[in-house]
């Protein structure tokens, strides 16, 4: 008996936004009892491209593309504000490819790596915080740089230039603003970087398959090709190329975005939250009748009778 507690306590702390929309969609199912009706509260499209997304983010990683191109970048000597410069944009810039949190978990190690390296520890808590505000901040300037930014751009429907128009100044000034930090905190004079085990690509013949596919996710996420042939193609390249990349997937997540649009739809249109009818959902007032009026045939007869 107390397995089970235990077992719900630990997933609440591991997973808190999971649990806080699952009772958040809990909740609003007390305005609208759950129905096949639900099924359409659902974005399928942002659903999708953040689980293909994820599994060919996962496939690039693992192939080391993301260490090989910083290698190259910070090997030689170099003047040591101009490596913790480097270190900070890193994430910064891949973030809006690879998302925030992949772009830490790969170069928030590597600069430990680095800068333990050239007998440089002490830079360790500022370049690492400056690391963790730059992925946040550069994941903000493209669709794919975090699924939030993905739900937007689905549920607005924004193009790709309105989106980046919106973004681009923000994202500029969050550019100056961590770099100028960066070069400030990053230390002074020169060090030489170099690496015992250089980083090598992994598979090219399976890296060059995660890069069509994450062309494909771009163009997906751009509207030019439909996102069911994107996850049909996905799915059936990795379970021939790598299948244990699609346990790579944060299914965590997707069920967050599941709870979330259950909750933000019910928000949005149900009394007392919104101004609709939650049998008909025609978008004529109800909102003045008492809740139990609201579901029950007057509600229907109020709110339903022919335009």
């Amino acid at each position: 008996m107390t397995k089970l507690p235990t077992a719900l306590t630990g997933l609440v702390k591991r997973e808190p936004v999971l649990s806080i929309a699952f009772l958040c969609a809990v909740i609003s199912a007390l305005f609208v009892p759950p129905s096949p009706a639900y099924l359409a509260y659902i974005d399928l499209r942002v659903l999708c491209l953040l689980f293909c997304l994820m599994a060919v983010v996962a496939g690039l990683q693992e192939c080391g593309l993301f260490l090989v191109l910083a290698q190259r970048l910070l090997t030689g000597e170099r003047p040591l504000p101009a490596v913790s410069l480097a270190l900070v944009l890193l994430p910064f810039f891949t973030s809006m490819l690879v998302t925030n949190d992949v772009a830490l978990i790969t170069f928030v190690p590597f600069a430990i790596l680095v800068l333990g390296m050239v007998g440089r520890s002490d830079l360790l808590i500022p370049v690492i915080v400056l690391q963790t505000v730059a992925a946040n901040l550069g994941s903000m300037a493209t669709p794919v740089g975090n699924p939030q930014n993905l739900f937007l751009f689905a549920h607005f429907s924004l193009s790709m230039g309105e989106f980046l128009a919106l973004l681009l100044p923000l994202t500029l000034v969050s550019l100056v603003g961590v770099s100028a930090a960066s070069l400030y905190f990053g230390g002074r004079g020169w060090i030489s970087v170099s690496f015992p085990q250089p980083a090598r690509i992994s598979g090219s013949g399976r890296l060059a398959l995660y890069l069509i596919l994450f062309a494909l996710c771009l163009l997906s996420v751009c509207r030019l090709l439909p996102y069911p042939i994107l996850t049909g193609v996905v799915i059936v390249a990795l379970l021939l190329a790598r299948p244990a990349l699609l346990g790579q997937v944060d299914y965590m997540l997707l069920l967050t975005f599941v709870c979330f649009f259950v909750f933000s739809e019910i928000w949005g249109r149900c009394p007392p939250f919104g101004t609709v009818c939650p049998l008909c959902w025609s978008g004529r007032p109800c909102s003045a009748l008492p809740w139990p009026a609201r579901s029950s045939a007057t509600c229907r007869r109020r709110c339903c009778w022919p335009a």
